[in-house]
């Protein structure tokens, strides 16, 4: 069996977490919920920020939250509290942190296609570095700086060419992408060099990001080798020395017990290790070594308790001639992730968690859609009532949840030391019809009375 974290089977057989049992959580919050384990949210934070300390005592080190993982308020707290920088992608993402306080000189903004207004934001805001991905976006960030006479700090998003071994709808670093630079077509020079002229423009660094869920560092060491290879090139022909290197995220999670990703001490000795032959090979100065783990921090602190709903059987033509769907109250619209990547998880029935899992079933959500969420499970024996927990949904899952058949997003909320509380209230009915709007002539009698 599967547990994460602080999760274990107490005496009464229920699933526990955070010391908080979870039938309990579903009686005072609610199904669908989101749980997220405090304890092993911090710990994580705080292997990634200690092992770069350690291993790379030449030169300063930076972790950076990859918001898009999981943002909220209390996680921007969170961050704040354990010393983290915070990746943000969005006017909505940067609106988060200013509201809870968080420190805008920390934030990095990124994006492909930053709009004219969400540029100014940050600038507004004073918004620590922002990582430009294309020639164009420097032109529109040369100009807006000029015209509000106002300097701002850039790193370049580079893409190195590498295809790593993770799902096709995942994969940012090869050369057909629509993120960054391409280092091997001229394009990242380019940017240096118009990046480096531009008055008010200061160029920290370079930047890449590789893909996602990835369980090997193989990727990872073949883009820092290119990447400072790339800044011995911007040396030579610029003169100019990068000070910031960002080697993005990309550190898979345990989804199910045959993933093994390398413990976040072993993934930072390789990058850094990689990083620092290289250094040595150019004789090159230390610079900033940035990293920006999501899933990683947040994906296995995350728990989804649903309840179980329809349970029935129909006849395939396959063996074993029958299929056990079972539905939970939730579905697609709170996990959204193996409709669009075909991602897998694993499954427990909360309120046995103690019982074998010996029976096979398809857990269905309740949308007006295939709505598969895990094929061909094995569970506990389960009735209608019995709550469902689906581990590692930490990532990615609040993040991209939405209101499709107008369903409410759920509620999330942070455990620890046997308390529990609410980090994101659950949608009201009411909550989503806030902002539709009905014109006068439809609100007008029926035509033809």
């Amino acid at each position: 069996m599967m547990l994460l974290g602080t999760q274990r089977i107490n005496g009464q057989g229920h699933l526990e977490i955070g010391g908080c049992d979870v039938t309990g959580l579903a009686r005072q919050f609610g199904t669908p919920l989101y749980i997220v384990d405090e304890e092993l949210l911090r710990q994580n934070c705080r292997r990634y920020a200690q092992a770069y300390k350690r291993l790379y005592p030449e030169g300063e080190t930076e972790i950076a939250f990859a918001g898009k993982a999981f943002l909220t308020a209390a996680m921007c707290a969170i961050a704040d509290q354990e010393d983290l920088s915070l990746d943000v992608a969005s006017a909505g993402e940067i609106h988060t942190a200013l509201k809870a306080g968080y420190p805008m000189s920390r934030l990095m903004f990124h994006g492909n296609n930053k709009s004219v207004a969400e540029l100014e934001l940050a600038l507004e805001v004073k918004l620590g570095r922002i990582v430009a991905d294309n020639l164009p976006e420097l032109d529109l960030l040369d100009q807006i700086t000029r015209q509000r006479s106002q300097s701002c700090d850039v790193l370049l998003r580079l893409t190195p060419g590498i295809d790593p071994h993770t799902h096709k709808l995942i994969r940012t670093g090869q050369a057909d992408t629509k993120f960054g630079l391409n280092i091997k077509d001229g394009s990242a020079m380019a940017g240096v060099k118009k990046a480096l002229a531009a008055p008010l423009i200061n160029l920290k660094g370079i930047h890449c990001h590789v893909g996602s869920q990835l369980l090997d560092t193989e990727a990872h060491e073949q883009a820092a080798a290119i990447m400072v290879a790339f800044m011995k090139e911007v040396l030579d022909d610029t003169g100019y020395a990068v000070e910031q290197l960002n080697m993005g995220g990309g550190l898979g999670i345990r989804y199910i017990e045959s993933h093994q990703p390398p413990a976040i001490e072993d993934f930072a000795e390789r990058i850094i290790t990689a990083i620092r032959t290289e250094l040595t090979r150019f004789g090159l100065n230390p610079p900033r070594i940035i990293q920006e783990p999501g899933r990683s921090i947040v994906g296995e602190a995350g728990t989804t308790l649903y309840t179980i709903g329809t349970i029935k059987e129909v006849s395939i033509t396959e063996a074993p001639g029958k299929r056990v769907y079972l539905a939970v109250d939730g579905g697609m619209s709170d996990n959204p992730r193996p409709a669009l990547y075909e991602a897998i998880y694993t499954p427990l029935v909360a309120n046995k968690a103690n019982e074998p899992a010996d029976w096979e079933v398809t857990i269905a959500g309740k949308h007006c859609e295939t709505d598969t969420l895990i094929k061909d499970a094995r569970i506990a024996k389960a009735v209608a009532g019995d709550l469902l927990a689906v581990l590692s949904t930490g990532a990615y899952n609040y993040s991209m949840a939405s209101n499709y058949n107008r369903f409410p997003t759920p509620a999330a909320v942070l455990v620890g030391g046997g308390k529990a509380e609410v980090i994101a209230r659950r949608d009201t009915l009411d909550d989503l019809v806030a902002n539709d709007v009905i014109p006068d002539r439809l609100s007008a009698a029926r035509v033809g009375g």
